[in-house]
């Protein structure tokens, strides 16, 4: 690796952090059962925990992501859990209110036929947004399990225009240096009209919304065949895009480590926003998320397993030769203009990552310093303990 290479590659690790989601550390299930795990998290003060480690260990992962109705108490200062995570060496990042827990919900909740049940929705998020405010986030990250699974089952326009009053109305809850991140997902648990079902939708809606609402893309909702890196680029060219949730997936669900089916797709949209940078002179400003509950990887290792194979991802997509890009371009040669891609790709990173390590006082490999530690094991044995002494058997809930 050339001192050129090496250098690029670390000033891009420098300016590239990743937040970790709260409830990626606690048991999770499937739609079937739960799988427990004796290390996973049992309330906030050990997700946060978990996500200091994390960061401890990998140098960027300053934020931990935070559900509304599982991190935060009834009546409980937002700030306590500001303390909280400052105790363990992280900050509060985005606020996930949630439209899909209670069984008013069974029919939507912004595009719920409705009024009340409509306003009961916004009110949420109009709380969450407080919640933001408090603990000092930039982004109000809004996922919506609605839709309808038959035709005819309600109108699909009229639930459109009910989005858009109902995202409207939150939007005027929102500071002017904060973010509403609208996301999108093709189905689950709506199989035949999901009301947000793609980026285009979330466009709109956003758009509509206000100038303070973006589009967030989830790497994992979406169909095999889809072009996601385009859809970045496009996105980026509107100044619609908000953030990303990591992960990765076989079909169209999501929950599996980064790159572990297709770096290379993941590596391409990073191209696309390393060339937008390139071309306007500025990195976009986005928000970096991991989005993953895993039950059968243990959870930090899983998360430490993400946030390596996108910084090393990262790393090679800010190689990209792009004079020589331009001029294959430009000239119509699809074959060199592949081979760029291929290039930077296929080069090792591993210098620039270990330099980079070593510069913030990071260990080499964080993974085997985390297997070192015995942090899982000693979390395994205590949070057992506790779990039997609280009385809720093997595990505990899924908040």
């Amino acid at each position: 690796m050339s001192p050129q290479l090496l250098r690029r590659a670390v000033e891009a690790l420098s300016t590239f952090k990743i937040e970790t989601p709260s409830w990626g550390f606690a048991d999770t299930g499937t739609r079937f059962g739960k799988f427990f795990q004796d290390a996973a998290a049992i309330d906030m003060n050990d997700k946060l925990a978990d996500a200091g480690h994390v960061h401890a260990l990998t140098g960027c992962c300053p934020t931990v992501a935070a559900h509304v109705l599982w991190d935060f108490k009834a009546g409980e200062d937002p700030k306590a859990v500001v303390k909280l995570a400052r105790k363990h060496g992280v900050k509060i990042g985005s606020i996930n209110p949630n439209l899909f827990q209670d069984q008013c919900y069974k029919w939507g909740a912004f595009a719920n036929n409705d009024a009340a049940i409509r306003a009961r929705a916004v009110a949420h998020c109009v709380d969450s947004a407080k919640i933001m405010q408090a603990v000092g986030s930039e982004y109000l990250s809004l996922w919506f399990a609605e839709g309808t699974s038959y035709p005819g089952q309600d109108n699909i326009r009229a639930r459109k225009a009910f989005f858009e009053q109902s995202l409207k109305e939150l939007h005027k809850s929102i500071g002017p240096k904060q973010t509403m991140l609208v996301e999108y997902k093709p189905f689950e648990p709506a199989f035949y009209a999901t009301d947000i079902a793609d980026w285009g939708m979330a466009y709109i809606l956003a758009k509509k919304a206000g100038p303070r609402a973006k589009v967030l893309v989830d790497t994992g909702h979406h169909y095999v065949a889809q072009n996601i890196e385009q859809i970045v680029a496009w996105l980026l060219d509107e100044d619609m895009l908000g953030g990303f949730h990591f992960n990765d997936r076989r079909y169209a669900d999501d929950d599996l480590t980064l790159g572990s089916i297709d770096p290379y797709q993941v590596f391409r949209i990073f191209h696309e926003i390393h060339t937008f940078a390139a071309e306007r002179g500025r990195q976009p400003k986005i928000a970096y998320m991991i989005d993953q509950s895993h039950n059968e990887k243990p959870k930090i290792e899983a998360t430490i397993q993400t946030v390596v194979m996108a910084q090393e991802l990262y790393a090679k997509a800010a190689l990209v030769d792009h004079v020589a890009l331009r001029r294959a371009q430009a000239a119509n040669n699809v074959v060199d203009a592949e081979l760029v891609l291929k290039k930077a790709f296929f080069t090792d990173v591993s210098p620039a990552l270990t330099a980079w390590r070593k510069a913030n006082k990071l260990p080499a490999d964080p993974l085997a310093e985390h297997r070192r530690t015995g942090y899982a094991r000693t979390a395994a044995v205590e949070r057992k303990r506790r779990r039997a002494a609280l009385g809720i058997g093997q595990a505990g809930s899924y908040a």
